[in-house]
């Protein structure tokens, strides 16, 4: 698979060990940054991830920030990004399997590298169940083409 995967500096330690991870599982990863531990903002990274992985040019994200939360907000602004942001497993997992989601997001000061690493390989190995659920799935583009229900 081909992972697009951005951080801000918060999150920087995180996804380097999170990327060696995925390339160790034999991934492709496509590094939007940042690159270093130096501060910058976390909305930069999220919107690049995402708009990869909008393009296609990635099959999935993985977003990093202190918390997970603002670089999933980010990320979810890109018309087709579905992120999540995951503190264990199961919902990594139920995220891909009901809601389609295309972007995982964990937080460096939330879960330890194990935790991480675990969430990742959950989202990264559930598959999206279809049926009921992508009627609902469906539903996400067309808020985001302004339809009001």
């Amino acid at each position: 698979m081909r992972i697009a995967m951005g951080a801000d500096h918060a999150g920087f330690g995180l996804k380097q060990e999170l990327a060696r991870h995925l390339t160790d599982l034999g991934h492709e990863i496509v590094d939007v940054g940042t690159n270093s531990a130096e501060r910058t903002d976390y909305p930069i990274w999220g919107a690049r991830a995402g708009r990869v992985v909008a393009a296609g040019d990635a099959d999935f994200g993985v977003v990093v920030c202190g918390s997970g939360i603002g670089i999933s907000i980010a990320a979810n602004k890109i018309d087709g990004v579905r992120a999540v942001v995951c503190t264990e497993p199961y919902s990594a997992a139920m995220a891909r399997r009901h809601n389609d989601a295309n972007v995982v997001a964990v937080g460096e000061r939330f879960v330890g590298v194990d935790m991480a690493k675990a969430i990742v390989d959950a989202f990264l190995g559930a598959e999206f169940e279809g049926g009921r659920h992508a009627d609902r799935v469906a539903l996400f583009s067309r808020i985001e083409a302004g339809e009001e229900f």
